[in-house]
């Protein structure tokens, strides 16, 4: 009898705001960190301590910087200070800036926005990947802690599928066994949590990090 086939779902533990939370992703198995810099969220973290951040990284551990419609220049400064393996941003950002700096992206695009999802994932045919999150919520493109219509997802992309929104312990192996993504992106979904059960953004829990990535291997096999 032939051993179970196991195809190994990535990992990405965005919202990384302290060195503690780094590792505690990091030890759990985690592939890579995301560090925000856009100001909308009060999981931005500064370039003084996101330096810190990944410097503390150890090997193998990507460390990608996501942006929301940034200048050029906003992006630079970040990356003259900030030893950065990717770029991931989540806005209306032209291709051409995507591309502009050295670094393999990501672009993010809504689900169920009404608009021409395929058109638009076919402006960016040199993203490393292409990451699928929920609509966004009061003014915030990510991080929301809602998900979106699976069902929406195109059965074949171009480019590997990362898939946001929403994402938990409780439904990434559904997820996993239904898309099949290259990988997978939670924030909120291993949050802290105050005594009345709402998550603290930028406030990462070891437990709920650990558990969520035993379901993405238990999803795997």
């Amino acid at each position: 009898m032939k051993p179970p086939t196991t195809r190994r779902t990535r990992v990405k533990i965005c919202g990384i705001t302290s060195v503690e939370d780094g590792l505690a992703a990091a030890h759990a198995g985690a592939d890579a960190i995301g560090l925000v810099f856009w100001a909308g969220t009060p999981r931005r973290i500064a370039i003084e301590r996101a330096r810190g951040i990944a410097a503390a990284m150890p090997p193998m551990v990507a460390r990608v910087g996501l942006f929301v419609d940034p200048t050029s220049a906003e992006v630079q400064a970040v990356l003259d200070e900030v030893d950065l393996d990717a770029l991931q941003f989540h806005g209306h950002e032209p291709a051409a800036l995507c591309r502009a700096f050295g670094r393999p992206y990501l672009k993010a695009f809504p689900v169920g926005s009404g608009s021409d999802l395929l058109e638009s994932l076919s402006l960016y045919g040199d993203a490393s990947g292409w990451l699928l999150d929920a609509p966004p919520r009061e003014g915030r493109p990510g991080g929301t802690g809602r998900t979106f219509d699976w069902s929406r997802v195109p059965s074949t992309l171009a480019r590997p599928l990362v898939l946001s929104g929403g994402l938990t312990a409780s439904n990434v192996a559904e997820a996993i066994r239904r898309l099949r993504p290259w990988a997978v992106d939670v924030s909120s979904g291993v949050e802290a949590q105050d005594d009345q059960g709402r998550s603290r953004p930028g406030v990462k829990d070891a437990a709920r990090i650990a558990a969520f990535i035993e379901e993405v291997r238990h999803a795997d096999v």
